[in-house]
């Protein structure tokens, strides 16, 4: 079989779930939780490993950061098989109350994003798989669920307004994946989901939130760990 030209795989695996991350060294951080798990394919930001969790084949793939990449790794997933993918990111919260390393998971997503207006109208919905996210609520009944954005970059000059607009409106936190991954999954028909561990508090400094994920602190360190074991739990 010919693979993928991105993720460097192809059907032959036969795994039907995944779960993906933005940052390549994420992918090792499953590693304790899986069975059997071996590494796949390294090809520019497209890391994978395989391995089992309760008796199931896995598959964890990073996608690099933003909308293009991800939507890459959604849609070469679909042509290897995959029918289910869960997202396991980051995020920055937009509303006061939320913790660093507590997670928030999407009913919906604000496509602020390039690519997915690419595919189908802005008023086109990005919604989850209502029984992924039917198990997200039931296993992790504590997580902020609720709308999120998804966008396409840090350093705009209206960064600011743009997120107090947001807030405004009730949108719990942002990042940069999640609206596309949503949107192919009801265009292709895949089952999708996104698992967010919030690293930078509401007008709090993002490149210091950034570095406390990448660093390992306490409370981000616990709530990337909390995010992984819920997305297997969930995918399982």
């Amino acid at each position: 079989m010919t693979a993928q030209p991105h993720i460097q795989l192809d059907a032959s695996l036969g795994i039907d779930r995944a779960i993906v991350v933005g940052d390549p060294a994420r992918v090792g951080k499953f590693r304790p939780f899986l069975s059997d798990a071996a590494d796949l394919a390294y090809n520019r930001e497209f890391r994978s490993l395989a391995g089992a969790y309760r008796g199931v084949r896995v598959l964890v793939l990073s996608t690099g950061v933003g909308a293009p990449s991800a939507g890459i790794a959604a849609e070469e997933l679909v042509n290897i098989g995959v029918t289910t993918i869960v997202r396991v990111g980051s995020a920055g919260a937009m509303r006061q109350g939320i913790g660093l390393g507590e997670l928030i998971i999407g009913t919906g997503v604000v496509r602020d994003d390039g690519l997915s207006a690419r595919y189908v109208k802005r008023s086109f919905p990005a919604v989850p798989s209502p029984r992924l996210l039917s198990r997200a609520l039931e296993l992790a009944p504590s997580a902020h669920f609720g709308i999120i954005r998804s966008h396409d970059g840090f350093y705009m000059d209206d960064n600011e307004a743009v997120e107090a607009y947001w807030s405004g409106k009730g949108v719990l936190g942002a990042d940069m994946e999640s609206g596309i991954l949503l949107t192919l999954g009801l265009l292709r028909g895949f089952e999708a989901l996104s698992i967010l561990n919030n690293v930078v508090l509401y007008q709090d400094d993002l490149a210091a939130g950034v570095n406390s994920l990448v660093g390992g602190e306490d409370a981000v360190a616990a709530g990337e760990r909390a995010s992984i074991e819920l997305a297997l739990n969930i995918v399982t």
